[in-house]
């Protein structure tokens, strides 16, 4: 079983995530309501396969979490995709240079965000 790690503090948001992953059966979703609490829970599961992740959060945002965690190296390898509202080209380069894999436009088609977790979790 693969663990997905979704940040957002948008509770609708993770419940539509949830709902997405539900189908399949070889995932397991971990949720956060901020980049902090996104933090913690990776320390808590040290066996996520995936990060989605929010920019915009109180507490920490999307970008200053992942530079913690390509900062840190303990999960720098885990593929992270940004699922966001901004359209900012350089938050999205700062995002890649910081280990994104991939950059995702709210609102999302559920099946753009399954092909995509699938081909990361290859």
């Amino acid at each position: 079983m693969k663990k997905i790690l979704i940040i957002d503090d948008s509770d609708t948001v993770r419940d539509q995530l949830k709902n997405v992953f539900s189908s399949k059966a070889d995932i397991q979703v971990v949720e956060a309501e901020n980049g902090l609490v996104g933090l913690n829970q990776l320390q808590t599961h040290p066996d996520i396969a995936l990060i989605i992740s929010d920019v915009n959060m109180p507490e920490m945002d999307g970008i200053t979490m992942i530079k913690k965690i390509t900062a840190s190296g303990n999960h720098s390898g885990v593929p992270i995709i940004m699922l966001t509202t901004e359209l900012s080209k350089e938050l999205k380069d700062e995002a890649k240079a910081n280990g994104v894999r991939a950059w995702i436009i709210k609102p999302f088609t559920p099946e753009k965000l399954i092909m995509v977790t699938d081909q990361l979790l290859k």
